[in-house]
């Protein structure tokens, strides 16, 4: 972790590609690369397999285009197995990687790029397609009654890749914002996920202690949990399985690695705030619901004269439908909390109650920040994007009254939401070295776990 390097921007798709073929060039006899698909609008996919050992590893970097920690690591692993032969020969595995899963999307971001951790052009160029748009989550499903088998060419690119190899190891690699970092194994390993529970503080990176990414998500241990599986949020959102369902049919470990964008360490602050748990999740769930119902009355207003078939259109359209979902399912876990189980007989509320996962008690620091800054983080990425798609209608000539109203008023929205996020910052940006150097030491970890049976460790 310590030999990554400096770096102050993230690379554009075209500069990503440009230094994968330097390292190709740089070292002729360790790497292979080689197409493995097409992207929706004919971008060249490829793989870069580094090493020889007996057994397969895949790393999947960039498969949401508003995470790009993941392709700088892919970068800095592929590099560092190139200068360490002794690393490779004690990993003993043959790795490949995919440096940018979703190369049509990550362009669409690259608008902010080259200003990490600067929260308005984040917002202002900010682009992520909805679930069922999702290289990570289009893989085939069958969960019941429901099936999923629309997945898109990036994942299909993914999973010939993964029934060629038949890996043992698969990792994705992931960022987000205002959390802190966390993990998703595929299977509840403790020892693993006490390691990975480690790796952040190492470059003084706080563990997420407040709200689960997914409600009802199971921790393994504090920060690292276990990967939902597909049947359940697949059906829930009309998306598909995950890359950890389609790696499961290999025996493959599967890792997440989550980083956040900004450092607060009130992201792992287990004291309690003398505000109710039950109260904070009621006044999220209300500005939650606010936020759906302004972008839905603004959809409204325009949906007659929409005339582009933009990805930002139907970005916002679905995620929209998302919210609500990914509503109805926090309203779902919430229903099966039940208080007295964390209440032991004989023992006062006030003092069982931060022990406990009932509603009424104190929340802690950790859940009411993560409740306040998950509130901004989805109002500026939403509205953000609804603003992106009329400007690309305004761009084509499609100056209504509708649209330009619209686009006044929620441009005044934007303002009044980012200046209420900026009046309540969640910390410093992290410099990009010190996420790499997390997601590629939870790699290495994973990898090394991995090796100590055969080694004998």
């Amino acid at each position: 972790m310590s030999r990554v390097p400096e770096r102050a921007a993230f690379p554009s798709v075209d500069e990503l590609q440009a230094e994968l073929r330097e390292l190709a060039a740089t070292h002729p006899d360790l790497i292979r690369t080689r197409r493995i698909g097409t992207s929706r609008l004919g971008e060249p996919l490829y793989a870069v397999t580094v090493g020889d050992g007996p057994a397969d590893a895949v790393v999947i970097a960039g498969p949401h285009p508003n995470e790009p920690v993941g392709n700088v690591t892919a970068l800095t692993l592929i590099e560092l197995l190139c200068e360490d032969a002794a690393l490779r020969a004690e990993l003993g595995l043959r790795w490949h990687i995919v440096a940018c899963a979703d190369p049509d999307g990550a362009r669409l971001n690259e608008g902010w790029y080259g200003k990490p951790g600067d929260r308005r052009a984040y917002a202002e160029h900010f682009y992520r397609p909805d679930l069922a748009d999702q290289v990570e989550w289009t893989f085939p499903l069958t969960a019941g009654d429901y099936r999923f088998d629309r997945p898109l060419p990036e994942t299909r690119a993914l999973m010939r890749l993964m029934d060629e190899v038949r890996p043992s190891l698969v990792c994705s690699l992931h960022n987000g914002e205002y959390q802190g970092a966390f993990f998703y194994l595929d299977r509840p390993d403790a020892t693993l996920a006490r390691r990975l529970a480690g790796l952040p503080g190492l470059e003084g990176l706080p563990l997420h202690h407040g709200e689960p990414e997914l409600p009802g998500a199971e921790p393994i241990v504090p920060a690292v949990y276990l990967t939902p599986p597909g049947a359940r949020v697949g059906p829930a959102f009309g998306a598909g399985g995950s890359s950890a369902d389609y790696a499961a049919a290999f025996g493959a470990l599967h890792l997440a690695t989550e980083v956040p964008t900004w450092a607060d360490d009130r992201v792992a602050d287990q004291s309690p705030t003398g505000r109710g748990y039950r109260r904070i999740l009621a006044e999220g769930a209300a500005a939650r619901r606010e936020l759906i119902d302004v972008i839905e009355a603004a959809m409204r207003a325009v949906a007659g004269d929409l005339s582009v078939s933009s990805p930002f259109r139907r970005s916002t359209e679905n995620t929209l439908e998302t919210f609500r979902r990914l509503g109805e399912l926090e309203e779902a876990a919430l229903d099966e909390v039940v208080l007295d189980e964390a209440v032991p007989e004989g023992v006062a509320l006030d003092e069982a109650a931060l022990e406990g996962p009932g509603l009424d008690r104190p929340a802690t620091t950790a859940e009411e920040f993560g409740n306040r800054q998950l509130l901004h983080l989805m109002r500026l990425r939403l509205l953000g994007t609804f603003l992106r798609m009329l400007d690309a209608e305004i761009a084509a000539g499609n100056l209504t009254p509708a649209i330009r109203e619209q686009r006044h008023l929620l441009a005044e929205r934007f303002e009044t939401w980012y200046g209420q996020a900026e009046a309540d910052p969640p910390g410093l940006p992290i410099e990009v070295r010190r996420l790499v150097a997390v997601q590629l030491g939870a790699i290495l970890a994973a990898a090394l776990h991995l090796a100590e049976p055969a080694a004998g460790r």
